[in-house]
């Protein structure tokens, strides 16, 4: 079935060519897909998954900020297989709108809007309701036809989102391109269709294009006015790879009547122990330049308690200065970020605790020395509990 395909090796057991990701997304099938709490209640198998993430955020410049915070993620998922197919219950909330609307640090990092003003270098909060959908496949073939959707949900697009990714896992700060790859992770209104074969699925969704809004506590009402295609193909087990295509309807508050067209691509690699992801994205908005993006993040767990992790991103950004005022408004400027961490790993029963930190670096055009600094620099530090390892 779509996300539990397998094949035969020569050796004879069944061996997994794809896993879970978020939504309808494929991983490689050595990621393992979602680790957590796994209960049987009849025909019924329930799996519980979560993070709780203490962290203290400083980065430096006339822009830095530094912060103590929380961030919280909970998935609840239930699935049934049966003569025909299988179906499943999804659903992920999170606690962040605790968290003022502005979110935490994160240096060049934009998207979404807090008090009526775009965010600019900072993340903003995930809302409650992360997902509430359900999918339902039906055995054809080699493979099945699938059906997901729900009020709130993940459209066809993108690798999967950040915080189910292997070679994210245990990095504590979000990828400054997030708005290029997975800003549709949380979307309200989404209906998916398509076909997954054991190496390959292709898949087309109808979805709401505006982004989250401020009032993260509640469900926005649905909409289908955008939509978007992918393609993905597992060859084998190590790997993953994707390509999609959106048309996505006013997506963003502080742009209005301007709608987005976003391609992406990726690469995902995972043998159980090292995973790394390398990613591609163009997008670009009514009457607006092309901006692109490339990411590559890795995990390596290099025994069972110690991990290093680390992610390069290299982006072009014109949302930088909001102010239409300023005279650097709309200009576009090509940001890298550089970013190393490690976390030791302390086995607590069904609970893992994961200590550690990341550095980062920034190279930048010298015109944003002067609200950005010389050489802008920043640190995590992070006490994570996980459900599930």
């Amino acid at each position: 079935m779509a996300d539990d395909d397998t094949h035969v090796t020569p050796r004879g057991p069944a061996v997994a060519t794809s896993s879970e990701g978020s939504g309808t997304a494929r991983l490689p099938g050595k990621e393992g897909g979602m680790h957590g709490l796994h209960i049987m209640s009849g025909d019924w198998m329930l799996m519980a998954h979560g993070t709780v993430s203490l962290q203290y955020t400083d980065h430096s410049g006339p822009r830095g900020d530094d912060m103590t915070y929380v961030t919280s993620m909970a998935m609840v998922t239930a699935q049934r297989d049966t003569g025909w197919g299988r179906i499943q219950f999804k659903s992920m909330l999170s606690l962040e709108p605790l968290m003022a609307p502005p979110g935490y640090p994160n240096l060049f990092a934009t998207g979404e809007t807090a008090y009526g003003d775009p965010i600019v270098d900072r993340q903003h909060p995930h809302d409650l309701f992360m997902e509430l959908a359900a999918r339902v496949d039906v055995n054809v073939g080699p493979g099945s036809l699938f059906l997901y959707g729900g009020p709130v949900g993940e459209p066809a697009i993108g690798p999967s989102a950040f915080m189910h990714r292997g070679s994210a896992k245990l990095n504590p700060e979000p990828p400054i391109t997030h708005h290029w790859f997975d800003s549709t992770h949380i979307t309200y209104g989404v209906i998916t269709a398509g076909y997954s074969a054991p190496k390959w699925q292709i898949e087309a969704s109808a979805f709401r294009g505006a982004e989250p809004d401020e009032a993260r506590w509640n469900i926005e009402t649905p909409k289908l006015d955008s939509w978007s295609v992918r393609a993905s193909l597992n060859p084998s087990p190590r790997w993953s790879v994707q390509a999609s295509y959106a048309e996505i309807k006013e997506p963003e508050a502080s742009h209005p009547g301007e709608d987005e067209q976003r391609f992406t691509s990726s690469v995902h690699y995972a043998d159980g122990k090292f995973s790394a992801m390398g990613a591609f994205s163009a997008k670009e908005r009514d009457h607006g330049e092309t901006l692109t993006a490339w990411l590559g993040e890795v995990n390596w767990d290099l025994d069972r308690h110690n991990t290093v992790f680390g992610r390069v991103e290299n982006v072009a950004n014109n949302e930088l200065f909001p102010d239409h005022s300023d005279p650097l408004h709309e200009q576009t400027f090509r940001v890298t970020k550089f970013q190393a961490g490690y976390a030791r790993r302390i086995p607590m029963g069904p609970f893992e605790l994961a200590l550690g930190g990341s550095l980062s670096a920034f190279a930048k055009p010298s015109a944003l020395d002067a609200v950005y600094g010389d050489k802008p620099w920043g640190y995590t530090l992070f006490a994570r509990i996980n459900l599930g390892n």
